[in-house]
């Protein structure tokens, strides 16, 4: 049996077409509005997965979440499993570290080493080290 696309109010049509044409909007959420565009438009699921590079049934599933929650069924939901162990901020501080000259960055040796990253970071940038308890 077809999934369908349910009766859009005007302002859902507006929005999905805005989604679907948006060149700042992150990928997935455009992909997601033209999958909802094109079942409006009277094309089946597999029609669609092809067109968009996607498997039909993830189609499907986009279209029954918007079918029961609008435009708002599109948005990621949250995740099950360990929160995040680092901030978005503490991670590109690792990252820029491990990326630049140490001695740069006031310190006595000319590369980093491991055990050298890790003590500047929980030193000087006050991240500290996290234990892996689930290896």
């Amino acid at each position: 049996m077809a999934i369908r696309v349910r009766a859009m109010t005007s302002e859902e049509v507006e929005t999905i077409e805005r989604l679907a044409r948006s060149r700042t909007e992150p990928a997935r959420a455009v992909e997601r509005a033209k999958m909802i565009w094109l079942a409006r438009r009277g094309k089946k699921a597999p029609t669609i997965a092809k067109e968009l590079g996607v498997v039909p049934d993830t189609v499907r599933l986009w279209i029954r979440r918007f079918n029961a929650d609008g435009v708002e069924g599109l948005r990621d939901r949250p995740r099950s499993g360990h929160p995040r162990t680092y901030t978005p901020e503490q991670v590109s501080a690792v990252i820029a570290a491990a990326l630049s000259q140490p001695q740069e960055l006031g310190q006595p040796f000319a590369s980093w080493t491991l055990d050298r990253l890790e003590t500047y970071l929980n030193e000087v940038k006050g991240i500290p080290h996290q234990t892996q308890s689930h290896r």
